[in-house]
């Protein structure tokens, strides 16, 4: 379960959150986290929160964001605001670090996910930012702050979610994992 002042680093590229607000913190109202991307280049696919808002408070470097397919760039001092329903992205493209400060509203249980994320990384079974498929079925069906994939339709989507997901948990698939996080979903 993530705590406030909780820092976890990807062994791989060195990038770093520290959870400066969790959902437990606020009430399920939001999640704050101190991030430092020292990797450079997209991490993830495009994706679509369907119920959440992120904010970004770039401290020092410089943060790239993609939304709706334009690039952008938030300097040192500069905010921004990527709606939900909005497909998007965000990442650092400079060779030094972006460091900012990422606000998730309301929190539900993305830092569940994200805590769980560096833990799949760092044992190797997440590679070039993309969870396996049945992985991504699974969290997609199971985690409370929902998400979907840019580049693929939302029902067929939605489709493959509800179908693949239910038979993948039958394998031990689980959106969250209990040896990361200390619960499972």
């Amino acid at each position: 379960m993530p705590t406030k002042g909780q820092k976890i680093t990807d062994k791989f590229t060195g990038d770093t959150i520290e959870f400066i607000e969790t959902s437990a913190d606020t009430n399920g109202e939001r999640v704050s986290l101190k991030v430092t991307l020292k990797s450079k280049g997209q991490t993830v696919d495009d994706h679509i929160h369907l119920l959440q808002d992120e904010s970004y408070e770039t401290l020092s470097g410089r943060m790239t964001y993609l939304l709706n397919g334009e690039q952008h760039h938030v300097d040192a001092g500069e905010k921004v605001v990527l709606p939900k329903n909005k497909a998007h992205n965000h990442y650092n493209m400079d060779d030094e670090p972006a460091e900012y400060i990422q606000t998730i509203t309301p929190g539900i249980d993305i830092d569940l996910f994200v805590e769980n994320l560096f833990g799949m990384i760092n044992e190797g079974k997440v590679k070039g930012g993309k969870l396996p498929f049945l992985q991504a079925m699974v969290t997609a069906k199971y985690l409370d702050s929902q998400s979907r994939l840019a580049a693929i339709p939302p029902g067929l989507q939605n489709v493959l979610i509800n179908i693949i997901a239910p038979i993948a948990r039958l394998f031990g698939y689980r959106a969250i994992y209990k040896k990361y996080t200390g619960i499972e979903k």
